[in-house]
């Protein structure tokens, strides 16, 4: 299973993703599910995926292939609209070719993909790309986008994450958010691929992974383990 998270603010976007698989034997191993496709000064583009790895590890390679071919490719369009049709259009490509052969299986093809970041000449936008190719955009009434396992993280989110709220209180949330799903679904674990991307910056100066025993993550998660049970304590004893 899979939990990947986009978030969309006034001072930049956060994205996160777990990196477990739990496709037959390889139960536990471990595949990186952040996809960063930076040129310094000209473009950030981040690709989050969630589904059946072969299928998402697919339309990544076709789109890393394409964009050495001739354009329009991820490095010559000019708004993230447009890269959001570029990866549906390869996602429906690889459906095409492997759709038969999964039926054949009782399978279908299953991916998806949270894409986000900033064409220099436009501001940062955030799309949530379903299975079937179509996409929606994230907007000041919907700050945040999940794709994968996301109903545990959900609550979090809804509490702490508005527009105006900071990158560093953000991040905070969304890695809790994590902690949150992976003690409820043992599908969702480390390591965590962590990425923040400031406004019109147009690099990735911030990204880090954490993995099980990191140091800052344990502190904050059993931080907020402890200020929920505070907050609990303090509440109004029920009269019988």
């Amino acid at each position: 299973m899979t939990y990947c998270v986009g978030v969309k603010l006034d001072d930049g976007l956060i994205f996160a993703s777990d990196s477990r698989t739990h496709a037959g034997v390889d139960n536990y191993a471990k595949f990186c599910k952040m996809s960063v496709f930076e040129r310094a000064g000209d473009r950030v583009l981040v690709l989050l995926s969630s589904g059946g790895l072969a299928g998402t590890q697919a339309v990544i390679s076709l789109l890393r292939r394409r964009a050495a071919a001739e354009p329009p490719h991820l490095w010559s369009v000019g708004s993230l609209f447009d890269v959001a049709n570029l990866v549906s259009d390869a996602m429906r490509d690889i459906e095409r070719r492997d759709a038969p052969f999964l039926e054949s299986g009782g399978l279908k093809f299953n991916a998806s993909f949270i894409l986000g970041g900033q064409i220099a000449g436009e501001d940062m936008r955030l799309f949530r790309i379903y299975a079937e190719g179509n996409f929606i955009e994230a907007g000041s009434d919907t700050p945040f986008l999940q794709t994968g396992e996301a109903k545990y993280g959900k609550p979090i989110l809804d509490l702490g994450v508005s527009s105006s709220a900071t990158l560093e209180d953000v991040t905070k949330c969304v890695l809790v958010s994590f902690d949150s799903t992976m003690l409820s679904n043992l599908s969702v674990g480390m390591p965590i691929d962590l990425l923040c991307y400031r406004r019109d910056s147009l690099q990735v100066r911030m990204r880090r992974r954490f993995d099980v025993g990191d140091a800052y993550f344990d502190a904050l998660t059993r931080q907020w383990l402890e200020g929920t049970r505070r907050v609990f304590r303090e509440l109004p004893a029920l009269e019988w």
